[in-house]
């Protein structure tokens, strides 16, 4: 089914919303949480209990539209009383992780087919948003894994998310990656993050420090946007897998028909 006209221009604005990584996240009301002190480590039982509540509330469960139908989240749906409110009704910051956005999918079918990639190693699954990369990650074998979005409530889906697919949710990192030193990881995934032209130069020598200091491997995923195919990025990235997209996630990303993988080689 086709977004109502409320969410659908939600997500096209998302699609191209300047600042989203770096914007600290104040409506919702929970703090920023520094590196190694995430609340939602390990059972789970640091949940707010009232956002519980009104994530599962207004959330949907589901594994259907798209390329990943053994992962079950926790997104908005047209049987949600939010999809057909105003967007600005939504009390909380906006719910970039209540879309399972097309780069993404394509980066968990490709962990999911490919466990050899992440098993036994380490993973930092940049702009999270609700979860599915970092799961896909978990059920092939990742060692260790950290999710990363800078949106709290967001740390709670991604939770709920584990929950839901029998896992011990992992750690969460709510803060700017960008802003921190950087760490040592065997794999950095992220999908769906160059929609902005000063974040993706960000993005850009972010990644490419890694590389050179760490000899981490990076994949991105992206179904095309102008953003993404028009950056000098391209210039260095080795195409590892495409993907037809589902009809229901086509419809929800303006027709887009594929979402690729790529791994950056600078």
């Amino acid at each position: 089914m086709a977004l109502s006209p409320v969410w659908r221009a939600f997500t096209s604005c998302a699609m191209n919303r300047c600042g989203v990584l770096r914007k600290a996240v104040r409506s919702s009301g929970f703090p920023l949480f520094p590196w190694g002190h995430c609340p939602w480590r390990g059972t789970g039982s640091f949940l707010d209990p009232e956002m519980k509540a009104f994530l599962e509330e207004n959330t949907e469960v589901t594994s259907r539209g798209s390329l990943t139908p053994e992962i079950q989240l926790r997104l908005l749906t047209p049987r949600c009383k939010f999809w057909w409110e105003r967007a600005d009704l939504w009390p909380h910051s906006d719910p970039y992780w209540a879309v399972y956005w097309p780069g993404g999918q394509a980066l968990s079918r490709y962990l999911l087919d490919n466990p050899d990639v992440v098993r036994g190693k380490s993973v930092l699954d940049i702009g999270s948003g609700c979860g599915a990369t970092a799961i896909a990650a978990k059920m092939s074998g990742a060692l260790r894994i950290l999710a990363n979005d800078i949106d709290p409530i967001a740390g709670m889906a991604i939770t709920l998310n584990c929950e839901l697919n029998q896992l011990n949710p992992f750690p969460i990192l709510t803060k700017n990656m960008l802003d921190l030193e950087q760490d040592k990881w065997d794999l950095v995934v992220l999908g769906d993050m160059f929609y902005d032209e000063d974040l993706a130069d960000s993005l850009h020598q972010w990644l490419k420090n890694c590389f050179w200091v760490y000899r981490t491997r990076v994949l991105i995923g992206d179904p095309g946007r102008p953003q993404f195919s028009g950056h000098s990025i391209q210039h260095q990235l080795h195409k590892v897998a495409e993907y037809s997209l589902p009809e229901p996630t086509r419809q929800e990303n303006n027709g887009l028909t594929t979402s690729t993988v790529w791994e950056f080689q600078p």
